[in-house]
């Protein structure tokens, strides 16, 4: 829902022959897939299979080599506000919580009258209300977490990009980043994401994008792929045997 309560538009990413090459290594190769909206994708693969490089394509932070990617005909630079992205290792200010999300709202030139309210409930949604003029830096890495999320979402994006969000959180922090994803998805937006957590895939997707050395080798429903995954790799890799 947007600010007014109306469901928004559907925003679906059209990848066709995507492909990323560095250091003369092809890192991407020749993806195809369609995302449409309603559902949360998450992105599965062993170590090095291009999950959070293919994130940061469809941000637009990196741009592919070759092939084409769009959402709904717009490229990510042409999206702009409607991508946020969080990343594994979380950046913040030397400010306080509140002042880190003050920051972006100001540099997006969002009106000084409307900021406070925003910001206010950003913190709520985040559970951080009564650590609002704490140093940002001196929380807990799940806090942190969950200010990166609230700052991604206090700009209302349509589509939320998640670059393993609870990487070495423990149980109560990873709930609560996983709340705060249901809660955006609940709002609807757009969720992508990857984890290295079967068990953390398992409670989130409704499809998977399954790579391998830069290959996408199943696109499915999670129920589907969990349950009988189509290839070999994929079945090595729900078993832990597949590490790269």
């Amino acid at each position: 829902m947007d600010e007014r309560g109306e469901q928004r538009p559907v925003m679906p990413l059209e990848v066709s022959d995507l492909s990323y090459v560095a250091g003369g290594k092809i890192l991407l190769n020749k993806l195809n897939f369609r995302l449409e909206g309603g559902v949360r994708t998450v992105i599965l693969g062993p170590n090095g299979a291009g999950k959070s490089l293919l994130l940061r394509v469809c941000h637009g932070l990196l741009q592919p080599g070759s092939g084409n990617l769009s959402w709904a005909g717009r490229t990510p630079s042409q999206a702009g506000r409607d991508l946020a992205m969080v990343f594994q290792r979380t950046v913040l200010l030397r400010r306080t919580v509140s002042d880190n999300i003050a920051h972006t709202l100001g540099i997006m030139g969002v009106a000084r009258q409307e900021r406070s309210s925003r910001i206010d409930t950003a913190l709520k949604e985040a559970g951080l209300s009564d650590l609002a003029d704490h140093p940002a830096r001196t929380l807990s890495g799940g806090e942190q977490q969950r200010l990166s999320i609230a700052r991604a979402r206090v700009l209302r994006p349509r589509v939320l990009l998640l670059d393993e969000p609870t990487s070495n959180l423990d149980p109560g922090a990873t709930a609560a980043v996983e709340a705060m994803i249901r809660a955006a998805d609940a709002d609807g937006t757009r969720i992508i994401m990857t984890t290295h957590d079967i068990l953390q895939a398992r409670r989130l997707a409704d499809e998977v994008l399954f790579l391998h050395k830069g290959r996408l080798l199943e696109h499915t429903v999670a129920s589907k792929f969990f349950a009988d995954p189509d290839t070999s790799e994929a079945r090595r890799f729900l078993l832990g045997e597949l590490l790269e």
